[in-house]
């Protein structure tokens, strides 16, 4: 009995894409067969996706992982955004994404443990750092720097509720004042972290810091004239005594300043002493 035979031949066009698919193919496997340097290639990584947003920071860390051959490398990173899930990290080598990190900050000595989700470019594709998700979400691991910036944000959105709230204007414009003061006081504590960890002097701070409890103390002095001439204040009000020393005694600190540096401008020629 004969056997019939049927052989099945691809049109040209078939063939030809065919052929393409098998020399791509063929140029991957190649590809993949070709031993390259493990510092000089970096692992590809998912685009980073994260929970909720991060304050800027600059913290110092040293991360910790282990490589599939088991050994285990360290790298000096720096915090550049976080929040209590985690951070986005400078770092020039960095691990595969999936892997299991070590996070120490180097501020606080604090250690915990984070895995390596993804990276964030510009906009120009321009590479800014990789991100991090810590398996428990801290407040306290990125230290005092982001617990500030974390409060001084609360604040601002305290203040949006009470201002919808219906509140006394006079009460919303003390308690944005309040909050103003806070997120100066804050800025001062993280910048002087930032000068200590960028070698510079810390103490340059200070200055800023006075002049910044002048401006306040000018605007309190201002505050209270309007409330005495609303009536508002009166003798009988709470600490009148204590503030009227503290008032001439201030006057008096600062006329002698300005008359020994020669500015005396605008200082009157005799202290009044009469409301």
């Amino acid at each position: 009995m004969a056997t019939l035979r049927i052989e099945l031949v691809p049109s040209p066009l078939l063939a030809r894409e065919m052929d393409s698919k098998n020399r791509r193919l063929a140029e991957e496997l190649e590809s993949d067969l070709t031993e390259v340097p493990e510092v000089d290639v970096q692992p590809p990584l998912k685009t980073e996706r994260r929970r909720s947003s991060r304050f800027p920071a600059i913290i110092p860390v040293h991360v910790k992982w282990q490589e599939p051959t088991g050994k285990f490398l360290k790298e000096a990173a720096q915090a550049k955004e976080v929040n209590a899930q985690g951070g986005l990290l400078g770092m020039t080598i960095y691990p595969w994404a999936g892997d299991n990190l070590e996070l120490t900050n180097l501020l606080s000595g604090e250690s915990t443990h984070a895995s390596l989700v993804g990276t964030r470019h510009s906009e120009d594709g321009a590479f800014l750092g990789v991100a991090v998700a810590l398996v428990v979400p801290s407040e306290s691991f990125w230290g005092v720097d982001f617990q500030l910036r974390k409060t001084s944000a609360d604040l601002v959105k305290v203040e949006h509720t009470i201002k919808s709230g219906g509140v006394d204007p006079r009460i919303l414009k003390e308690f944005r004042d309040a909050v103003d003061y806070v997120r100066k006081a804050a800025w001062a504590v993280q910048e002087w972290q930032e000068r200590q960890l960028q070698k510079r002097d810390p103490l340059t701070v200070l200055p800023l810091l006075s002049a910044e409890r002048i401006r306040r103390t000018t605007q309190l002095s201002k505050a209270i004239t309007a409330n005495l001439t609303a009536h508002e204040v009166t003798c009988e009000t709470a600490g009148m005594n204590e503030f009227f020393r503290a008032i001439e005694s201030l006057y008096q600190r600062v006329a002698y300043l300005l008359q020994a540096t020669g500015k005396p401008d605008g200082l009157p020629k005799h202290r009044a002493t009469s409301w």
